[in-house]
C-alpha cells in the first residue's frame, strides 16, 4: 500500500513536470494524455486505499525523507494515511481526473493546452500534499501550493485584465488568512515544542490549561491558537469576511472553477479543522466561533445567490453557502457529518460547474442567464444532468424510509448537519440550525431559478445581443479563441457538446445520486465509530451527532419542506409568472440591490483597504521615493557632480599665463606645507 500512496501523490507532479517542460515536444494531445492518464491512475489507486484503510487496516505513515533538521527542530516529509486522508484522496483525485478529462474537450481550441494541463496537475499535487501531511509545516507547504496554483489557474488567460485582477485578489485575500494560519503554527510550536500532529494532539489537554498574558489579561492559549488556525481556514474556504475572492475566481476557465470550488482548494479549510479536531475539541469558544461564522456564511451566500445572473457565479455562491454548512457541522463537533457533506458536495458541485461549462460551450461562451432560455431541447443530456446536480444541492429526499431516508446525495449529508446543529441543544447550535433552514430554502430557490432561466421559457439567445451590451460585469467571455465568433443570427445557435465533456458529467452524476445513500452508514450511521477511528476526536460531552439520529420528526422533515417550497416559488416566479421577479425587485429595491451587490463587501473593502493602500502607495512613491530618496540620493549626487563640473569648467580659460599662475600657487602651497610639517 505504501507504493500506492506514493504513486497517488507523485504521479500528478510528474505529469505536471512533463506537460509543463516538454509540452512543445509532446504537443497538446500528448500533454492531455499524460496528465489525464496520471490522474485516472491516481484516482483508481485512491479508491483502493480508501477501501483498504476505511474498512480494513487502520492506515499509517509513509516516510519519504527528512525535510528540515536544525538543532532540536526536525520536520519529516511523511505521508499520513488514515480515514480522513483516504476520504480526501478519493474526493480530490476523482473530481480532478474528471476535470482533466473534461478539459480535453473544453480547452481543445486554446493556444496553451500543455500549460493549462500542467497547472491542473500541479494544483492536484499540492492538494494531495496538503491532505497527506503528517505535520503542520508540510500541511502549510501544500496550503501555499494550492494558493500558488490557483493564482496561476485563475489568471490563466493573462492577456485579460479582469483575469489578472481576479488572480491577484484571490492571492492577496488568501494571504490575509494565511498570516493567521502561520501565527497559529508558530503558537503551537511554542506551546508544544513540535509541529508533528501526534505530538501536538497528545499535548492538547495540557495546553488547554495554559494561558499567556496579553494587554494585562490572561488569555487562553489553546483558544487563541485555534482561532488563528481558523482564520487560515476562513481565507482558504471563503468564509464570511474573507470570501470576496471566490466569485471573482470565475474569471478562470470553467474546469478551474470546478476544481477549485468543488473538491480541492475551498475544502482545505474544512479538512484542516477536522484534522485538528483534538485541538478544537478542548476549546468551546473556538467551536462556537466556527459554528457562528459557518452559519452566517451559509445564510449570506444564499441571499446573494438569489439575484446573480452569471451562471457560474450562482454556482460559486452556492459553494460558499455549502462550505458554511460544513463549518457549522464542525463547530458542533459533528466532524463526520461535515466531511460527509464535503464528499457528497464534491460530486454534485463539480457536476453543476462542469454542466454550466457545457452550457457556456453550447452558447458560444455566453454566461448571462438572461440571454439563455429554451435550451432543454437543444442540449437535453446536460439539462437532465444539471437537474440531478440541482436536486442534490437542494437536498431533495424522503426522510425516514429504511432507517435513514432515500434521496439525492446532498439530502443525506445536509440533513445530518442540520439535525446535528439542532441536537447540540446550544444557543449557537440553534442559531446555526435556523440560519441553515433559511439557507436551504434559498438554495432550492436559486438552484431552480438557474434551471428555469437557462433551460425553460423562451429562447433569448438569438435576439441580437452582443457581449458588450449586457450591462453588468458577469461576462468574463469564458472563451479560448472564440472571440470573433460571437455574432448574431445563426452564429449564436447552441452547438452540440462533445462526448469527452459529457462522460465526466455522467460519472459525477452517479456520485450525486448514490454517494449519500451508500456512504451514510459508515460516515454518520452505525458504522461511524469504526470507520473514523483515530482520525477525528469527539469528546464524550459533545454528542450532537449521536443525538441527531433521535431528532424530532419535524426537524427531519423541515429541510425537505423548505427545499420543495423554494423550488415551487421559483417555478411560480420564472415559469408561471415571468414578470414577478422584476415586480418584486421594483417593490423592494433596497433589498434587491443589497443582494445583487453582494452586501457591498467589495465596496466596503475598497473604501477601507484598497483606496487607503493605493493613496499610501502613491505618497510613498511620489514624496518618499521620488521626492526624498531620489532627490537626496542618485539625483542629488548627479546634480552635485554637474555643478562641480561647471565650477571646474570655468577654470579652463585657455590662457597659458592662467595655468602658469595656478601652477605657481600649487608649488607655493606644497612648499608651505613642507616647511610647516618640518617645523613640527
Amino acid at each position: 500500500m505504501d507504493l500506492a500512496i506514493k504513486l497517488i501523490v507523485f504521479l500528478p507532479l510528474l505529469a505536471a513536470f512533463i506537460a509543463g517542460f516538454f509540452g512543445r515536444a509532446i504537443g497538446d494531445r500528448g500533454a492531455q494524455v499524460v496528465t489525464t492518464g496520471a490522474l485516472l491512475i491516481a484516482a483508481a489507486l485512491s479508491w483502493f486505499v480508501f477501501f483498504k484503510v476505511g474498512f480494513g487496516e487502520a492506515g499509517g505513515t509513509v516516510r519519504i525523507a527528512t525535510w528540515i533538521s536544525s538543532g532540536t527542530f526536525e520536520v519529516l516529509w511523511a505521508l499520513r494515511v488514515d480515514t480522513l486522508t483516504a476520504v480526501m484522496l478519493i474526493v480530490v483525485t476523482t473530481v480532478s481526473s474528471m476535470v482533466h478529462l473534461y478539459s480535453v474537450g473544453y480547452m481543445a481550441e486554446d493556444k496553451s493546452v500543455p500549460r493549462f494541463m500542467s497547472y491542473l496537475s500541479l494544483f492536484t499535487f499540492a492538494m494531495l500534499m496538503l491532505v497527506t501531511a503528517d505535520n503542520l509545516v508540510q500541511l502549510f507547504f501544500g496550503w501555499e501550493g494550492v494558493g500558488l496554483a490557483s493564482y496561476l489557474l485563475i489568471g490563466f488567460w493573462y492577456d485579460r485584465p479582469s483575469a489578472n485582477k481576479a488572480a491577484i485578489k484571490a492571492f492577496i485575500v488568501n494571504r490575509v488568512g494565511d498570516f493567521g494560519f502561520a501565527l497559529g503554527i508558530f503558537a503551537i510550536y511554542m506551546l508544544t515544542g513540535s509541529v508533528q500532529f501526534d505530538v501536538i494532539f497528545k499535548a492538547a489537554p495540557d495546553v488547554a490549561k495554559m494561558t499567556f498574558p496579553f494587554l494585562g489579561a490572561e488569555v487562553p492559549a489553546l483558544t487563541t491558537t485555534c482561532l488563528l488556525l481558523f482564520v487560515g481556514a476562513m481565507g482558504k474556504s471563503a468564509q464570511l469576511g474573507l470570501h470576496t475572492w471566490l466569485p471573482d475566481a470565475m474569471e478562470g476557465p470553467t474546469p478551474v472553477s470546478a476544481l477549485i470550488h468543488a473538491a480541492t482548494m475551498v475544502t482545505a479549510g474544512i479538512f484542516m479543522v477536522a484534522r485538528c479536531s483534538p485541538l478544537f475539541e478542548y476549546s468551546q469558544t473556538a467551536l462556537d466561533v466556527v459554528t457562528l461564522v459557518g452559519a452566517a456564511t451559509a445564510f449570506f451566500a444564499a441571499t446573494v445567490g438569489l439575484t446573480q445572473f452569471d451562471i457560474k457565479r450562482v454556482v460559486a455562491y452556492s459553494t460558499c453557502s455549502q462550505l458554511g454548512y460544513m463549518f457549522f457541522a464542525l463547530g458542533v463537533s459533528a466532524y463526520p457529518a461535515g466531511m460527509f457533506h464535503l464528499m457528497t458536495h464534491a460530486f454534485f458541485k463539480a457536476l453543476l460547474f462542469l454542466g454550466a461549462g457545457a452550457v457556456i460551450h453550447a452558447m458560444h461562451h455566453e454566461q448571462d442567464m438572461r440571454h439563455m432560455g429554451g435550451l432543454k431541447d437543444k442540449i437535453p443530456q446536460t439539462y437532465w444532468l444539471m437537474w440531478v446536480g440541482s436536486l442534490a444541492l437542494a437536498g431533495i429526499g424522503i426522510p425516514e424510509i429504511g432507517g435513514h431516508g432515500i434521496g439525492f446525495a446532498g439530502f443525506y449529508s445536509k440533513d445530518s448537519i442540520l439535525e446535528s446543529a439542532f441536537s447540540a441543544h446550544s444557543t449557537v447550535g440553534m442559531i446555526a440550525f435556523w440560519l441553515g433552514i433559511a439557507a436551504a430554502f434559498m438554495t432550492a430557490f436559486y438552484s431552480a431559478r438557474l434551471m428555469f432561466l437557462t433551460f425553460h421559457g423562451e429562447a433569448r439567445w438569438n435576439t441580437g445581443h452582443g457581449h458588450d451590451t449586457h450591462g453588468h460585469d458577469a461576462h468574463a467571455d469564458d472563451g479560448h479563441g472564440h472571440g470573433d465568433d460571437h455574432g448574431h443570427g445563426d452564429h449564436h445557435l447552441p452547438v452540440k457538446v462533445p462526448a469527452v465533456m459529457m462522460v465526466p458529467l455522467y460519472v459525477l452524476a452517479l456520485g450525486a445520486v448514490i454517494a449519500g445513500g451508500v456512504a451514510y452508514n459508515v460516515f454518520v450511521g452505525e458504522g461511524m465509530e469504526k470507520f473514523w477511528r483515530g482520525s477525528v476526536l469527539i469528546l464524550q460531552e459533545h454528542h450532537a451527532l449521536h443525538d441527531s439520529h433521535h431528532a424530532p420528526l419535524w426537524v427531519k422533515v423541515l429541510p425537505l419542506v423548505m427545499a420543495l417550497s423554494g423550488i415551487a416559488l421559483a417555478y411560480r416566479f420564472y415559469i408561471q409568472q415571468p414578470s414577478l421577479p422584476a415586480r418584486t425587485a421594483a417593490a423592494y429595491p433596497f433589498l434587491y440591490r443589497f443582494s445583487f451587490n453582494k452586501w457591498y463587501f467589495d465596496e466596503l473593502y475598497d473604501f477601507l483597504f484598497v483606496r487607503p493602500a493605493m493613496w499610501l502607495g502613491r505618497q510613498l512613491w511620489k514624496k518618499g521615493d521620488v521626492g526624498i530618496i531620489d532627490e537626496v540620493g542618485p539625483n542629488g549626487l548627479a546634480r552635485g557632480a554637474v555643478r562641480l563640473a561647471g565650477i571646474l569648467g570655468r577654470a579652463q580659460s585657455g590662457y597659458l599665463y592662467h595655468y602658469a599662475f595656478a601652477m605657481l600657487i600649487g608649488v607655493a602651497a606644497l612648499v608651505t606645507w613642507y616647511l610647516l610639517s618640518r617645523g613640527h
